[in-house]
């Protein structure tokens, strides 16, 4: 491509040679302003916000200056005559300028663009009344001359844009550090304002070609050529360098959705902050070559993708830097093929996302040392198209302590290949991993969901949101409903949602479990899902969940809304937001679920025998009966709460605490609190601020707010237990200041955080959980 920019370059030469040393013929043909020339100089004195200016000629020669005097406005400025653009000199201006010559436009080596806001160099035309009326602009039209340039063009408080139908080159450097630089070809281009992300499309593609041969400092940075090619090619530095502001996170797009992305060079993408920005690549082909790039994430889009041993070479040595890299293919019969080694050392993680199928060939191995994750997924649009995992490879993780997921549909082959795990795997904790090495089959819609039944033993992942869709006349039937045969394997949400779970059991029937899940069983686990708008009814009595009925193994990051409840007239159902019963571990759950009825309730869980852990509830609780009691996050606890909280109101005719209703001989509540209204009903006198009723352990760490919950004790009865002194009842204002939670850590990597304006802590995963 170098030979390609010189040629080019050489064919300026005589229209360089031979240029006006100063632009001639302009006037203004809408706004108004004054034009004056000198021998070495024009000067545009605007006196609108807006102008428009036709020029006959607009060149500039050496040692030659034009300044625009254009206040914070915009100067539309189009060339009439037949001969290019050549800036040899320097153009300065206070505000925007926007160069149109269909002819062409070259910054020679020593010409300078400097300008307070936008400068936008065209050969394409767009409408001056569109212009003067500001909004959107349509670039179409003109001619087929290129925009080139070899010297400097700089934005101070705006973005550049060069659009051509033909090519856009930079050699040069172009900088604009609070805006986006742009490079466009195609025939029809929209440019739209944004305070972040892309500005200029194209929407109907020339065959164009956009290169990118010297340096690009800007907030984000963009090149497009919708069916040409786009080169990034290497530079002395950087090539393309996006550095993000306070309003525009540090992005690189390069695109060429029916052509082809070339890059070799150094690409950076940094925030305002210094964490890493994104950078995506996207095109039919794509020759990533010796490309590096240091940002948060970069995306390699293409309809079919081969990873050979220069990709996998370009994308190891950006793993290695700390650039986390997603490989995503498009069409329907769209595979990735691994050849090369990827291998890296650190904690950046790597996606290969197929929307087919995902082969890593015999000889070729994906290998992290350090914390780095691997995630393989057929099938990636989750359409059950029968996508498959064919590993005749390596996949070594034994000196890694990250995590390795493979998915493949429902349909699909899964080949394991050689799997090498770390025998000594220190786990992750809190994220309800068991393995560091998993397997899953994909569950894409409501029959893969019920067919999870058929082997409650298997590894499953959600391969997109399901809406379940039921009604009371459809009530869903849960996953393994049983004790006698629990679910015993692995479900992984992956982020995605369960929406609308209805369970209607009869008001005179019995049924022990009902939830998403009956029995979540001692080996099984359920993680990173929600169930959304959730209404489970009991009957007259058992457990209920809108997770699970009841759990005896491992719910982490989980979460529920909707309804949990219980129309019959006695008692004896138990129900919790999230899970009716608890006899294992949740950790970094929670539930906004409203539960209420005949019975016992708890805001995230009935009963808990086990393990609670990070986890909240901030749902009501409406309980009545002569059974009937609730907690604002558990109703009755033998088991262990840990830095946990309730804010949801809870009223009982019987008794209720902000957090617990009853914690029993072997319970135990440490660093935690409880800001919900605990005397919703007419009988404030049995209701506790953490407990009502205290056999158990709460520790001098756990708090309420005297205010909210109208509670200036811990607990109400206490029955041998211990508790926290009445002075670890806070006021608002203290609850909003991290100095009152004595031994609480709100550092940075602590467990608690205070966000500006909270009246009361949150856990500090709250803050970054996707």
């Amino acid at each position: 491509m170098r030979p390609f920019v010189l040629g080019l370059a050489s064919a300026y030469a005589i229209a360089v040679s031979g240029a006006p040393p100063l632009p001639g013929g302009g006037q203004f043909v809408a706004g108004s302003g004054a034009i004056t020339t000198g021998s070495q100089s024009v000067t545009i004195n605007q006196t609108s916000s807006r102008g428009v200016i036709d020029w006959r000629s607009f060149s500039i020669g050496s040692s030659r200056t034009v300044t625009f005097d254009n206040g914070s406005g915009a100067t539309l400025n189009r060339v009439t005559g037949g001969d290019p653009s050549t800036i040899l000199g320097q153009m300065h201006a206070s505000g925007s300028v926007y160069l149109i010559n269909p002819h062409g436009v070259l910054v020679a080596p020593g010409g300078v663009i400097a300008t307070g806001g936008r400068f936008v160099a065209s050969t394409l035309n767009i409408d001056p009344n569109a212009f003067m009326q500001g909004g959107p602009l349509a670039f179409s039209g003109g001619g087929n001359g290129v925009v080139i340039n070899l010297g400097k063009i700089g934005s101070s408080g705006g973005d550049v844009f060069l659009v051509s139908r033909k090519s856009v080159i930079n050699v040069g450097s172009i900088d604009a550090p609070k805006g986006t630089v742009e490079l466009v070809a195609g025939n029809q281009v929209l440019l739209q304002d944004a305070s972040a992300g892309q500005q200029v499309f194209v929407q109907a593609g020339s065959g164009g070609t956009v290169m990118n041969a010297g340096t690009i400092g800007a907030a984000q940075a963009s090149l497009q050529a919708a069916d040409g090619n786009v080169y990034a090619l290497a530079g002395n530095s950087a090539a393309i360098r996006a550095t993000g502001t306070a309003t525009r996170d540090g992005h690189v797009w390069l695109v060429a959705d029916k052509g082809e992305v070339h890059a070799d060079g150094t690409i950076i993408a940094t925030n305002a902050d210094g964490s890493g920005g994104a950078v995506d690549t996207r095109a039919t082909a794509l020759d990533i070559g010796s490309a590096t790039v240091l940002a948060g994430h970069w995306t390699l889009s293409a309809p079919i993708f081969t990873i050979d041993a220069n990709a996998a070479n370009a994308i190891s040595r950006s793993l290695g830097k700390g650039t986390s890299v997603d490989v995503t293919t498009t069409g329907a019969n769209s595979d990735i093929t691994v050849s090369g080694n990827v291998e890296w050392q650190g904690g950046a993680s790597l996606a290969l996302n197929s929307a087919n199928s995902v082969s890593i060939a015999a000889g070729s191995a994906i290998r992290n040392t350090g914390g780095g994750n691997l995630t393989v997924r057929a099938d990636a649009t989750g359409i059950d198209n029968g996508g498959g995992i064919g590993n005749q490879g390596t996949i070594d993780w034994s000196r890694s302590s990250g995590i390795v997921s493979l998915l493949y549909d429902l349909n699909g082959s899964y080949s394991a290949g050689t799997l090498l795990a770390n025998r000594c795997w220190p786990g992750l904790p809190f994220s309800g991993y068991v393995t560091q090495i998993t397997a899953y089959t994909l569950v894409n819609n409501v029959t893969d969901l019920m067919n999870v039944s058929r082997d409650l033993k298997g590894n499953y992942a959600l391969g997109k949101d399901i809406d379940l869709k039921t009604t009371q006349s459809t009530s869903f039937t849960p996953i393994a409903p049983t004790d006698t045969a629990p679910f015993a394997g692995q479900f992984d949400g992956f982020g995605h949602v369960v929406s609308n779970l209805n369970i209607q059991v009869p008001a005179q029937a019995y049924v022990p479990y009902a939830g998403l899940f009956g029995v979540v069983g001692t080996s099984g686990v359920v993680r990173n899902v929600g169930v959304a708008n959730a209404e489970v009814e009991g009957g007259i009595g058992g457990s209920y969940g809108a997770l699970a009925g009841r759990n005896d193994g491992v719910v982490a990051y989980a979460w529920s809304t909707g309804g949990v409840g219980s129309g019959a007239a006695f008692g004896g159902v138990g129900g919790g937001g999230l899970v009716g019963w608890n006899k294992g571990t949740i950790e970094r759950s929670w539930s906004g679920a409203s539960v209420g009825g005949n019975g016992s309730y708890g805001g995230l869980v009935n009963q808990n025998d086990g393990w609670i852990v990070q986890s909240f509830a901030t749902g009501s609780i409406n309980v009545g009966g002569s059974h009937a009691s609730g907690g604002g996050l558990v109703a009755r606890n033998t088991g262990v709460i840990q830095q946990s909280y309730g804010t949801g109101p809870v009223g009982s005719l019987m008794g209720d605490g902000a957090l617990v209703e009853h914690n029993a001989s072997t319970g135990i509540i440490e660093e935690s609190f409880a800001v919900g209204r605990s005397s919703e009903r007419p009988t404030p006198d049995i209701n506790g601020a953490i407990a009502t009723l205290n056999s158990g352990t709460i520790r001098n760490d756990v708090y309420w707010n005297k205010e909210t919950t109208n509670q200036l004790n811990a607990v109400h009865v206490s029955e041998g237990g211990t508790a926290p002194p009445a002075t670890n009842g806070l006021t608002t204002a203290q609850m909003s200041n991290p100095a009152s939670f004595v031994s609480w850590n709100f550092g940075p990597s602590g467990v608690w955080a205070m966000p500006a304006g909270a009246t009361y802590p949150v856990l500090r995963w709250q803050l970054t959980a996707h």
